[in-house]
């Protein structure tokens, strides 16, 4: 158990410096093409992650991915499920990802990524959940309804699996949202957008799940289906990367029964969290450095990653709660 510890500790200090953004164009596609796993591969690999696929020759349907390069951003219905709203993949690349979600579908991590921070990706809208939220078809309504006052929405919802446990914490969201009380506020998605994953700490995969506002007997009425692009890539308004300063903090008392105090040289307002010996999240607060008090009764005794971080650098330590 203390080798297993050591080693995702290592790991975690590492946090993403080594991981490669996927972009998707090392399936090298024809133009106007996709992969919606009829080869029967039961899924796609492309750097160290898996992305499941699940399909039926019975009726040449699928759920789960499929890789995309199409560009029609004008036909409704569901002869366009595999396009992106913008035509095109993240950040001026033409192939990207496309979910078909029904319950949860998870984007597995293999190799260097097991037991890593995701860091983010980008999101946009599927074509044909695009046009159908915006004009309305034969199975979903028009988002906003004849008034435009309906308080309609469409929420992805990304989740992590770290040691076979799914956590509690999540991140959300809103592919099309119209519930402000001003109308003029109310948007679909229509362009590639960053969603920091970052807060859900080391994965062994992501689990994204879809609800909506329109909802019939038989379920969701919205097609559930997003774009994804751009896995691992660092938020855009940040630092393209972390740097790993390994003196950044001193933690003391450390073994520990209750309480530790963190300190460093300058004054500073960071981000600190803590991972148990599985890679679970089980504490973030934010801190007022140069010195503060971190509470730890609330934690049973055992061995635990503690991680002080601002938009540019980082630190992760070892702590042992007796």
């Amino acid at each position: 158990m203390k080798l297993n510890f050591i080693l995702f500790f290592l790991l975690s200090t590492s946090f993403l410096t080594a991981q490669v953004v996927i972009d998707f164009e090392d399936f090298n596609l024809p133009v106007e093409s996709f992969l919606n796993g009829a080869d029967g591969n039961g899924g796609f690999t492309t750097g160290d992650i898996f992305l499941p696929n699940d399909y039926d020759p019975s009726f040449m349907s699928w759920t789960g991915w499929s890789i995309s390069n199409t560009t029609d951003v004008t036909t409704p219905g569901f002869t366009n499920q595999y396009s992106s709203i913008t035509g095109g993949g993240a950040n001026g690349s033409t192939t990207y990802a496309v979910n078909y979600a029904f319950g949860n579908n998870n984007m597995i991590l293999e190799g260097d990524a097991a037991g890593q921070i995701v860091p983010g990706m980008y999101i946009t809208n599927n074509t044909y959940a695009y046009l159908s939220m915006q004009d309305g078809d034969s199975f979903a309504k028009r988002f906003g309804g004849l008034t435009g006052d309906d308080p309609d929405f469409f929420l992805l919802t990304v989740r992590a699996y770290s040691g076979g446990n799914l956590s509690t914490d999540s991140v959300n969201f809103y592919l099309a949202d119209y519930r402000f009380d001003d109308n003029n506020l109310d948007y679909i998605v229509d362009e590639w957008t960053y969603l920091d994953l970052s807060s859900l700490g080391p994965a062994d995969s992501l689990s994204f799940s879809l609800t909506s506002s329109d909802v019939g007997s038989a379920g969701m009425n919205t097609p559930a289906y997003f774009c994804v692009d751009d896995v691992f890539a660092t938020n855009p308004a940040t630092s393209t990367r972390l740097l790993m300063v390994t003196d950044l903090m001193d933690i003391y008392p450390n073994p520990t029964t209750d309480f530790i105090r963190i300190s460093r040289s300058t004054a500073e307002e960071m981000d600190f969290t803590i991972y148990d010996a599985f890679g679970r999240l089980v504490h973030q607060q934010k801190v007022n450095l140069p010195n503060v008090r971190v509470d730890l009764q609330h934690l049973p005794s055992g061995n635990y990653s503690v991680r002080l971080q601002s938009e540019r650098i980082f630190s992760t330590k070892l702590v042992v709660k007796r």
